[in-house]
């Protein structure tokens, strides 16, 4: 008996150890967003659940699918979908996935990368207003509000050129002037 007894303790201090580890990856994920972001992701949540059991599954993605329209829907899209939770998609998987996508930006140099089919001359920088024009036009618009944001943190000389390599830097970093 002493050896099923140690075997429970350890058991025991393990699943404690898997609980805490468990609370601290999830207390650190809410700690990402601001509480009016987590309630917009518990409303999206709700929308995917459609079976309201507080897991996301095969057939309520289907289901999402369905109702916006998209009916013919891969098994392997949606088996790809459910990998990315490395397992069930409770809230808490659901909002580390949107906090690892949201924060996971595209790495430096394909930025920069980007940014160089603008700067032909190679010269590290883009007219502020000729960007503003495309940014505003092309693929995902951005609305002028946005464009400012952005440009509020945007390193732009007296000419009026964005740095983009810093500007670079700034988007995969953080800004300096934040902390």
């Amino acid at each position: 008996m002493k050896k099923q007894e140690m075997a429970s303790r350890k058991a025991g201090t393990r699943s404690k150890a898997a609980a805490k580890h468990a609370q601290r990856s999830s207390s650190n994920v809410f700690s990402m967003f601001e509480q009016s972001q987590i309630q917009e992701f518990k409303e999206a949540f709700s929308c995917i659940d459609q079976n309201r059991d507080g897991i996301i599954s095969k057939s309520d993605l289907k289901e999402t699918y369905g109702q916006l329209g998209k009916i013919n829907v891969k098994e392997e899209e949606l088996d790809e979908m459910l990998k990315e939770g490395k397992g069930p998609i409770n809230f808490t998987v659901f909002l580390t996935l949107f906090g690892e996508k949201l924060n996971g930006t595209d790495p430096e140099e394909s930025i920069l990368a980007a940014f160089k089919l603008f700067d032909p001359n190679g010269t590290g920088c883009v007219n502020k207003d000729e960007f503003k024009q495309l940014l505003m036009t092309q693929a995902d618009k951005f609305s002028a509000e946005e464009v400012e944001q952005m440009f509020a943190v945007a390193p732009i000389d007296v000419a009026g050129n964005i740095d983009y390599k810093s500007l670079c830097y700034i988007i995969t970093h953080g800004d300096e002037k934040e902390e």
